[in-house]
């Protein structure tokens, strides 16, 4: 057994198109709501966690509302064009409304904004859940670490591209004591990406075909199911296996609510406490999805050979310790520093080896046709976290100091450990074979 390494990389070209979305949300939204409109921390927080809000109940909706979809062009197909096209209108609206908000403040500018952008997140919301499962649609069980390395790839890829756009178009010399910045040209080229990602899946990836080929694969191998026979025809996970996804969900809300702070506040935190704009602060971010981008193949061979699990706990450990030594180079230096690179590269490497395995452990625990609904149980728990965390990390840097972002990652990143323990299922037996085709089936 093969992965098909061509085909799944125009599947994660859906994931591409999220994620250059996600890391400009992340990074320019704060700026625009704290800058622009003047609102604190708490309320800017509480508006960044309503995406994640929104999220806890369209990603499980429209997941699987996906999985109970047939159409000439598949099951996630039209969710993934629909999203993405109301999607790249909704987010050229928001610039022209930062504008003219500094041009001429008013009350419905403002109002619009929010409004334009809770829009904007039901668009992404539609199509999410269905763009991630679209890899285990078409990969088989024992493969899906490797394709999800791949995938992660691609996420990273457009991430990278964000930032490099970003740091081109916005350096720290450029913006520096700006009294306003225009952010349209960032968001034309990020949706015109996105757009352009989206065509090319739908032309290249024939969903229903590839969909029953792998449907008909896993009909061969009855013992990657974890589900067993209820007795009426249907299947439930057994008691243990629900225990382990109980205790797994819990973890990605943990590490999440680590991770998300930082990515959230970063570029906000270093324009208080080093003084670096969204040029500098993207370089970091940029090091850090590079690092990524050159650990998730080796990651998913190391997953391969000690196991999903092992993999996971030792990116745990890593990123905790990133996120601790994040807190005594960025109070001790004034600017951005060689130091800080390495550092955040490490972070690229810890969150790739939980990031390139945890949904393929969600997804195992799984029959084929609840794909969506399980992918939307691993969203319903990261988007969970980050309705607390952008408003949680946001209120105590404003009561009590900017300072207290990275401690606060590092110990929740820390807490997630422990609950990674309690995990027995959703894991992959090491690797007796060379090379990467030979995954073997899942713990029982």
């Amino acid at each position: 057994m093969k992965l098909n390494n061509k085909r799944t990389v125009l599947v994660g070209l859906a994931f591409l198109s999220i994620c250059a979305f996600w890391q400009m949300y992340d990074n320019v939204v704060p700026l625009i709501l704290t800058n622009t409109f003047h609102l604190n921390e708490t309320f800017s927080g509480a508006i960044m966690a309503a995406d994640n809000i929104l999220a806890l109940f369209l990603l499980p909706f429209f997941g699987g509302l996906s999985d109970r979809t047939d159409t000439k062009i598949g099951k996630r197909m039209p969710y993934i064009l629909l999203g993405t096209a109301a999607a790249v209108v909704l987010i050229n609206v928001l610039p022209l409304l930062d504008n003219g908000y500094y041009a001429a403040p008013s009350s419905f500018k403002l109002v619009s904004f929010v409004i334009t952008l809770g829009l904007l997140l039901v668009a992404m919301g539609v199509y999410r859940s269905p763009a991630v499962a679209l890899m285990p649609d078409v990969t088989p069980k024992p493969l899906r670490s490797k394709a999800n390395a791949i995938i992660n790839l691609m996420g990273a890829v457009g991430g990278m591209i964000y930032l490099a756009i970003a740091a081109v178009l916005y350096p720290n010399e450029k913006v520096k004591g700006l009294a306003h910045v225009d952010y349209r040209p960032l968001f034309v080229i990020v949706s015109a990406i996105m757009l352009a990602a989206v065509i090319i899946l739908f032309v290249t990836i024939k969903e229903p075909k590839l969909t029953a080929e792998n449907r008909a694969l896993e009909e061969q191998h009855p013992e990657w199911n974890l589900a067993k026979d209820d007795g009426s025809g249907g299947e439930i996970l057994p008691p243990p296996v629900k225990r382990s996804l109980g205790f797994l969900l819990a973890s990605i809300a943990l590490w999440f609510i680590g991770y998300n702070g930082i990515t959230t506040w970063f570029t906000t935190y270093v324009s208080q406490v080093m003084g670096q704009a969204l040029g500098g602060a993207s370089k970091c971010l940029l090091i850090a999805t590079v690092g990524a981008i050159i650990s998730y193949i080796p990651i998913g061979v190391l997953a391969s050979k000690i196991g999903r699990r092992r993999t996971i706990m030792g990116g745990i450990v890593l990123l905790a310790v990133c996120f601790a030594l994040g807190y005594v180079l960025t109070t001790t230096y004034s600017s951005i520093n060689a130091i800080m690179f390495i550092v955040f590269a490490l972070v690229g490497l810890a969150w790739a080896a939980i990031n390139v395995n945890s949904l393929p452990m969600v997804v195992e625990m799984c029959k084929g046709s609840d794909i969506g609904k399980f992918t939307g149980y691993y969203y319903t728990a990261s988007m969970a976290a980050q309705i607390v965390t952008p408003i949680l990390a946001g209120t105590l840097m404003r009561n009590i100091s900017y300072k207290i972002l990275f401690p606060y990652a590092a110990l929740f990143v820390a807490l997630s450990f422990l609950t990674m323990t309690q995990v027995h299922h959703g894991d992959n037996r090491p690797e007796a074979k060379k090379g990467l085709q030979a995954f073997e089936e899942m713990d029982d």
